[in-house]
């Protein structure tokens, strides 16, 4: 029986509210000084977990449709390229835990991001082996648990489980029918998780009943 699972991005694995922000400031600043204005770490948390479009509806309400994308589309290509030499805090853990779970399962990344994101994610820890597949919304345009079920699918996955930080990532799991563990160290709050971890070195005896024993 193959097994996996599946995680979230930020909140998850990493915050990197504080770069995100400082990357779309700079963005507004050079590029779009008509409307610049400090992005904050705040605008980021408050907005982690939702697609970009619910993001720049959020942020640049007062903007024409066509021109919010593009302001969005250059914060987004500007912070994948920022992270690069400025990465998020990752969680305690992160990189062992992952590491010992790679041994045994499966490991794949569904976010809501943008694409390249992820890919600035891993490469700036070196999880890219530990990582079996990806995907997003940017690459989709698809809900995330759309997305969670592509993942699974063309992965062949019989028994996994997603790992989030909000309620948008437990209702994602009910609709791609999988179990849902609730990361309560990150931004959000989720009630009635199939199980919860108050940080990532708990996971490893939590993937052990959900997969192993179940």
């Amino acid at each position: 029986m193959k097994k996996g699972i599946i995680f979230d991005v930020d909140g998850t694995l990493w915050d990197s509210a504080d770069p995100v922000a400082r990357s779309w400031s700079l963005v507004l600043e050079e590029r779009y000084p008509e409307i610049a204005r400090p992005i904050t770490p705040e605008d980021m948390y408050r907005n982690m977990g939702r697609t970009m479009d619910a993001i720049g509806d959020d942020l640049f309400p007062f903007l024409p449709r066509d021109k919010r994308t593009e302001v969005m589309k250059a914060c987004m290509e500007y912070e994948n390229e920022y992270l690069a030499g400025h990465p998020g805090t990752l969680y305690p853990g992160m990189v062992s835990v992952l590491t010992g779970l790679a041994c045994r399962y499966k490991l794949f990344i569904v976010s809501n991001c943008q694409e390249g994101y992820i890919e600035a994610l891993m490469a700036s820890c070196g999880i890219e082996k530990y990582i079996a597949d990806t995907e997003c919304f940017g690459a989709t345009g698809r809900p995330k648990g759309d997305n969670i079920r592509l993942v699974m699918e063309r992965n062949g996955l019989e028994k996994c489980f997603y790992v989030g930080d909000t309620a948008m990532d437990q209702e994602a799991s009910r609709q791609a029918g999988i179990p849902f563990v609730f990361a309560s160290y990150g931004f959000g709050e989720a009630e009635g998780a199939d199980a919860v971890i108050s940080s990532l070195e708990e996971l490893p005896e939590v993937a052990e009943k959900i997969l192993e024993w179940a």
